[in-house]
């Protein structure tokens, strides 16, 4: 068993334990008491979070098969969801114990931030794949603008997803509020994320996202992820993130 699969196994298991403890997402209303919470829970400690379908037919993927992706969305991206909300469960009630040691109370924060990740990245994930084609004339000046050039963005692109290959994380491009830099970022463990960006494009490198069709050939996958991209998607994730920039300014962010 390779090191990614003991951890990915390791994972899973340890939500699976969670999880039971826990029960099922009704216990929310339960706990709000004990944790000295209102109800209904306030947004910040609810379980509310919930599966989001998949945005295209898996079935129809150029070289990404519907069984791939299927078990992708069922059991990693769906498990990260369900793992995220017995976490907030737990947080809710621990609040107000008095005698948790902190630490304890932190250990659980760290799985709320990573959980969170997950669930976010993997929900762009799939939110930018089901196309075809190449990207619109305002993404390819942007790009340009930023990297040089198209080829320039795809080559460190696809290089830092060659990168993770047989290891676990993210590529992402992604637009910086703060610098308004236009970069791509090497994310792990769905915990790296640089401060005041906003993904335009995200890549899983996970092994689970494409051990199933290619084994160890990683950038094989990645070939294939770049023939289904969704540029409308990207090119309007851009779009929010330019204005999103403005607003920034604007606010007197110094």
């Amino acid at each position: 068993m390779s090191s990614q699969t003991r951890r990915d196994f390791l994972v899973s298991a340890s939500s699976a334990v969670v999880l039971a403890a826990l029960g099922s997402e009704a216990q929310a209303a339960d706990l709000a008491p004990a944790a000295g919470l209102v109800t209904p829970i306030p947004a910040a400690f609810a379980a509310s979070h919930e599966v989001k379908a998949l945005p295209f037919d898996p079935a129809k993927l150029d070289g990404i098969s519907e069984k791939l992706i299927r078990s992708h969305w069922e059991n990693n991206y769906a498990g990260s969801v369900k793992a995220l909300n017995a976490v907030k469960l737990k947080l809710t009630s621990f609040l107000d114990d008095a005698n948790l040691p902190a630490f304890i109370y932190n250990d659980l924060k760290r799985e709320h931030l990573l959980r969170t990740g997950s669930v976010v990245l993997h929900e762009l994930y799939f939110g930018n794949l089901g196309g075809a084609g190449k990207a619109d004339a305002a993404l390819q000046k942007a790009l340009t603008e930023a990297f040089g050039s198209v080829e320039i963005w795809e080559k460190e692109f696809r290089r830092l997803g060659a990168g993770l290959g047989g290891g676990s994380g993210w590529v992402v491009l992604g637009y910086n509020l703060h610098t308004g830099l236009l970069e791509n970022y090497w994310q792990w463990d769905h915990a790296h994320a640089p401060t005041a960006t906003l993904p335009v494009l995200v890549l899983d490198m996970y092994e689970h996202s494409y051990q199933m069709d290619y084994g160890a050939a990683a950038t094989t996958y990645v070939d294939a992820f770049f023939r289904n991209i969704h540029w409308e998607t990207v090119s309007a994730r851009l779009e929010r993130a330019l204005k999103a920039r403005a607003i920034w300014q604007v606010a007197g962010v110094r």
